[in-house]
């Protein structure tokens, strides 16, 4: 079954905001409610892009990524929880980091909530390190403590 990866559009918002929603589940004993909504994804696509992965004209994988000067930057990687583990995922960051290189950038950042110890092991499996952190916006509904790891990898 062919994975095809396409840009979203305004109308693929309540889909994306469904979908990243069911992945970020995860995230439920650190996050209270849920991790955006259709209108949040909407205003994400005035700034920068989602990018889409459908199997048999069903969304199962989603990503958003932007392009600033030499930066480029992804986040709300999501792949439905029924198809992890099926390298989705990765071929989503890939297809992100393309993007980003044909506008330019040079470097590419993900930011991962340092609370999620299996997420840095896995981006860099991808090519990604460790440079920082940043604070964890202090509007989000947290149930402790938390801050971002910012990751970035060279885009080459």
């Amino acid at each position: 079954m062919p994975f095809l990866i396409r840009d979203a559009t305004a109308l693929d918002a309540p889909a994306i905001a469904d979908l990243v929603n069911r992945a970020f589940l995860v995230e439920r004993f650190f996050v209270e409610g849920d991790r955006t909504s259709a209108a949040a994804v909407a205003r994400m696509l005035e700034t920068g892009a989602f990018l889409l992965g459908e199997m048999d004209g069903r969304l199962v994988a989603c990503v958003y990524v932007e392009a600033e000067g030499e930066r480029g930057y992804f986040g709300m990687l999501s792949v439905d929880p029924s198809r992890q583990g099926e390298g989705l995922g990765r071929r989503l960051v890939e297809a992100a980091e393309d993007r980003c290189r044909r506008r330019g950038c040079r470097v590419m950042e993900i930011l991962v909530v340092d609370l999620r110890a299996e997420l840095p092991p896995l981006y860099r499996r991808l090519g990604y390190a460790e440079v920082g952190t940043r604070p964890f916006p202090e509007s989000e509904r947290t149930k402790m403590a938390c801050q971002f790891i910012v990751m970035a990898k060279p885009l080459s």
